[in-house]
C-alpha cells in the first residue's frame, strides 16, 4: 500500500485553466481532517494522495483552499460522464423532490427503463435480462454463482470449477477474492474452495507467454478437465496494467465455452460504459459473453451495479430468491439512466477512441525516453498505465512509481495510488469528458514529473559512487 507523507511541504506555484496550486502541500489546514480519519477509521482506507475533496466538476477536482488537480482517477474510474454532470443531479433532485428514496424491489418506473436500456446494449437484446445490485463485487458473486446453478442444474455436481486469471481483481467480497488472482488477499481464508482455480493472464508482459495452449495446459496440470468446468471469468482488461487479452485467445476460450457449456463472464466494471472506446471493453475481442458484470461507470456517481446476461441462466432462481437490498433503489437508477443517456447523445465511447489516440502515442513517447524505468505501456481508449520497473529489469519498483504520484499530485495532476501487483503501475483514467487541451496539458505535467523525478534518482545514483 502506497504510504504518503502529510508534512506539508511548499511547492512550486501552478494556475492554468485547469489546474490551480496555491498551497503547501498537503494544505496545513487539512491535516486535523486526516487525523480525525487516523483514529475513526481502519488503515485501510488510507493510502490515497492526500487531498481533501470539496468539489468536482467535468474533469477538475478542487479543494476549499483553492486548490485545483486535473483528475486521471474518475474517482475509481466512476465518473466516465465527468464530474457533477448537470443532467445526474437534476435527475437526483427530480427523484427526492417526487419523494421516492427506497423500494428494495418494489417496482417503480425509472427502475424498468433502467433495464429496458442496459438490455438494448447487451449482445442479444431479445434474450438478455439485467440484475441490478449495488456494488461491482456483488455483481461478479452473482456471475459465480450463476454459473455454477447453472452447471449443477444442467450437468450435475461434477462440472463445478470456477476458472480465472493470476492478479485478477474481481472485489473484495469472498467469492470475488477466492476468484481473483491474488494470493496475499486470500491469506485470511485459510482453508479455501478448492474449485476455484487460476491460470496465468497473457498480458504479453509480465507473463510472454501469450498462447492458449497454456490456459490447457495449466488446467491439466492442476487435473481440471474442460467438460467439468462451469464458468470462467475474467476482466476486459486486468486495472492493473491495463493488460488486454489478444483478441484470438479470447476467441479461443468463447470457442472452449461454447464446446463445452460453460458459462463465460466477463467483468466490465472497470471497461463498461465508453472507457474503452467502446460501450463495452469485450467488444475489441469479437465475443459474446454469457454473462456481463457492470458498476463504477454505469452511474458516473452513485452506487450501483448490475448482471446482463442469457435468460436461461439469469431465470434460475424463483421469484424472491435473488434480491438485493437496493436492487434498483431510485437515486442510483435516476444516476444511471441519466449518466447512459449522456454517454450514448455525446458518443462518449468514440470519444473516448479519439482521445485515446491522442493519449497512448504519447505515453510511448515518454516511455521511449526513459525505456530502462518505464517498462511498458498498455491501454485503449482513456485507460491506460505506465509499468514503472528497476533499472534495466521487469522487477516492480513501487518506490520510484510513487514518487512519480507524488510529483504529479505536486503540479496538479491527481491519480490514485499506483496499482498492480507490486505497486508499479501509474494509471490513468480521467473522465470520458475530458477536454483536448487539458489531456494534452495533463501529459505534459506527467511528463514533467517522470524528468524530474529521473533528474532526481540519476543524479543521486552520480553522486553516491563519487
Amino acid at each position: 500500500m502506497a504510504v504518503y507523507d502529510l508534512t506539508p511541504v511548499e511547492v512550486p506555484k501552478v494556475e492554468t485553466k485547469y489546474r490551480s496550486i496555491k498551497t503547501a502541500l498537503p494544505v496545513p489546514e487539512s491535516l486535523p481532517i486526516f487525523e480525525l480519519l487516523k483514529q475513526t477509521e481502519p488503515r485501510s482506507m488510507s493510502g490515497q494522495p492526500p487531498v481533501i475533496w470539496d468539489r468536482a466538476e467535468g474533469c477538475i477536482v478542487s479543494d476549499r483552499w483553492g486548490n485545483r488537480w486535473i483528475d486521471w482517477s474518475s474517482g475509481v474510474l466512476i465518473t466516465n460522464a465527468g464530474h457533477g454532470r448537470k443532467e445526474i443531479t437534476d435527475a437526483l433532485r427530480d427523484v427526492i423532490d417526487h419523494g421516492l428514496l427506497a423500494s428494495y424491489v418494489f417496482v417503480h418506473e425509472r427502475r424498468a427503463r433502467l433495464t429496458q436500456m442496459l438490455r438494448d446494449i447487451s449482445p442479444d437484446p431479445a434474450t438478455y435480462r439485467v440484475f441490478l445490485m449495488s456494488t461491482g463485487s456483488e455483481a461478479t458473486e452473482n456471475c459465480i454463482k450463476l454459473s455454477k446453478t447453472y452447471a449443477l442444474r444442467k450437468h450435475g455436481p461434477k462440472k463445478k470449477y470456477f476458472v480465472t486469471f493470476d492478479s485478477a481483481f474481481h472485489g473484495r467480497t469472498m467469492g470475488a477474492q477466492l476468484a481473483g488472482g491474488n494470493e496475499k488477499q486470500k491469506e485470511w481464508m485459510v482453508d479455501r474452495d478448492r474449485t476455484f482455480v487460476q491460470v496465468p493472464f497473457p498480458d504479453g508482459y509480465k507473463n510472454e507467454d501469450t498462447s492458449f495452449d497454456l490456459f490447457l495446459k495449466t488446467l491439466s496440470a492442476q487435473d481440471v478437465q474442460p467438460q467439468d468446468i462451469a464458468g470462467v471469468m475474467t476482466e476486459t482488461y486486468q486495472g492493473g496494467g491495463p493488460d488486454f487479452l489478444p483478441p484470438e485467445y479470447a476467441q479461443r476460450l468463447e470457442a472452449l465455452c461454447r464446446a463445452h457449456d460453460i458459462v463465460m463472464c466477463y467483468d466490465e466494471v472497470q471497461a463498461g460504459f465508453g472507457r474503452t472506446g467502446r460501450m463495452f471493453g469485450y467488444e475489441h475481442y469479437g465475443v459474446r459473453p454469457d454473462l456481463i458484470a457492470c458498476g463504477k461507470g454505469i452511474s458516473s456517481s452513485l452506487p450501483i451495479s448490475a448482471v446482463i446476461g442469457r435468460e436461461d441462466i439469469m431465470d434460475l432462481y424463483a421469484p424472491g430468491s435473488m434480491t438485493s437490498t437496493h436492487s434498483g433503489s431510485p437515486l442510483p437508477v435516476a444516476a444511471a439512466i441519466a449518466s447512459l443517456e449522456v454517454v450514448q447523445k455525446e458518443h462518449l465511447a468514440e470519444r473516448a477512441a479519439r482521445l485515446g489516440e491522442i493519449l497512448i502515442p504519447e505515453l510511448h513517447r515518454i516511455q521511449q525516453k526513459w525505456p530502462k524505468v518505464l517498462g511498458c505501456v498498455q491501454g485503449k481508449g482513456l485507460v491506460a498505465g505506465i509499468q514503472i520497473v528497476r533499472p534495466g529489469t521487469r522487477i516492480p519498483d513501487p518506490d520510484t512509481a510513487l514518487r512519480i504520484n507524488i510529483a504529479c499530485y505536486q503540479k496538479g495532476l491527481l491519480m490514485f495510488a499506483p496499482v498492480g501487483a507490486g505497486g508499479e503501475c501509474i494509471k490513468i483514467a480521467p473522465p470520458l469528458t475530458i477536454p483536448e487541451d487539458a489531456l494534452r496539458e495533463s501529459i505534459q505535467v506527467l511528463q514533467e514529473a517522470v524528468d524530474e523525478v529521473r533528474g532526481r534518482t540519476d543524479a543521486s545514483s552520480v553522486s553516491s559512487t563519487v
